[in-house]
């Protein structure tokens, strides 16, 4: 039986990524230090046999006895909310954690996958974003500090591919949401249905006219799974290229709760993008994947979950 090793199994991704990885017949073992991971999202999990939970911080080197057939780098704070308050946890997860878990993988042979992000793009000027797309970031504005942690990821990512001949794979995931997302994480699906949940006014940054784009957890965690099984090295688009305005997404919020809320306006935070839409050509031609799941299904799903945490808890 192979291992997987997943860093920041017990996150939001993370812990959906040790269920599928455990249901396709690997053992798992989930490393997390808890900076913004929950022991409830892998509970479930711990008394597997072919699971095991290592609590680490891997900004610190890591070794493991037994061969690791595959490793997944998905620790990183990965909401604004997170990462303004840990810049510096973010930018070493980024930069010491990949290179940390690079090193593992030459070691032992792994193949590696990392969990990149649409940030790279920054505030885009093309739309929708492809993997040819170099990005517009501000590298010295609050948000880089995730935006440059994984832009420099990528980059060593790929020095490790093409100079120590390690089998890399980079996934850009967009917008996700799902059952698991932390209510008070400050992403714009569990701030909106929390909101709704308790009637209180949803908050929408500027005039809401900013777009965003929204993939269902199992549909991203398909394209994952997908491109860990397939040989193809440069990064991918994963997420969902159904295009929306905020605004409209919390008309939709307060529709899908039958909630009493109204809408106020806040200032744009910096460097907050205009724009996000995700071109999944690369994704559909080489993986054969595109997402399944319509948004009200997805969405009915995750506030179910929302309105079983009652009372709403961070």
């Amino acid at each position: 039986m192979s291992i997987t090793l997943i860093t920041g199994g017990a996150g939001f991704l993370g812990s959906h990524l040790c269920e599928r990885i455990l249901a396709e017949g690997h053992r798992v073992i989930c490393l997390d230090n808890f900076l913004t991971g929950r022991r409830e999202n892998i509970a479930h999990l711990l008394e597997r046999d072919d699971f095991r939970l290592i609590e680490h911080d891997i900004t610190r080197p890591f070794d493991y006895a037994d061969r690791i057939d595959h490793i997944l780098h998905f620790a990183s704070p990965a909401s604004p909310i997170d990462y303004l308050e840990l810049p510096i946890q973010t930018l070493k997860v980024g930069s010491l954690g990949t290179h940390n878990t690079l090193g593992l993988a030459r070691a032992h042979g792994s193949r590696y996958l990392l969990a990149s992000t649409s940030e790279v793009y920054g505030d885009p000027l093309v739309h929708p974003q492809p993997e040819s797309y170099w990005g517009h970031v501000n590298p010295v504005g609050p948000r880089g500090v995730y935006d440059e942690a994984k832009r420099f990821a990528e980059a060593m990512v790929m020095a490790y591919h093409r100079f120590h001949d390690v089998d890399t794979r980079i996934v850009r995931i967009f917008n996700t949401y799902g059952p698991r997302m932390r209510p008070r994480d400050g992403r714009v699906v569990p701030n909106f249905i929390r909101q709704a949940l308790r009637d209180e006014p949803l908050t929408v940054y500027g005039d809401g006219s900013q777009t965003r784009s929204f993939c269902y957890v199992d549909d991203l965690i398909e394209g994952i799974w997908r491109l860990l099984q397939s040989d193809f090295h440069d990064p991918v688009n994963v997420g969902n290229p159904q295009e929306m305005t905020i605004l409209h997404f919390a008309e939709r919020i307060i529709a899908l709760t039958a909630s009493k809320s109204t809408i106020v306006h806040e200032p744009l935070p910096v460097d907050d993008p205009k724009t996000r839409q995700p071109d999944i050509t690369l994704a559909h031609r080489q993986l054969g994947w595109e997402p399944r799941v319509q948004l009200d299904e997805g969405l009915a799903r995750t506030i179910e979950y929302f309105r079983a945490l009652e009372p709403v808890a961070s």
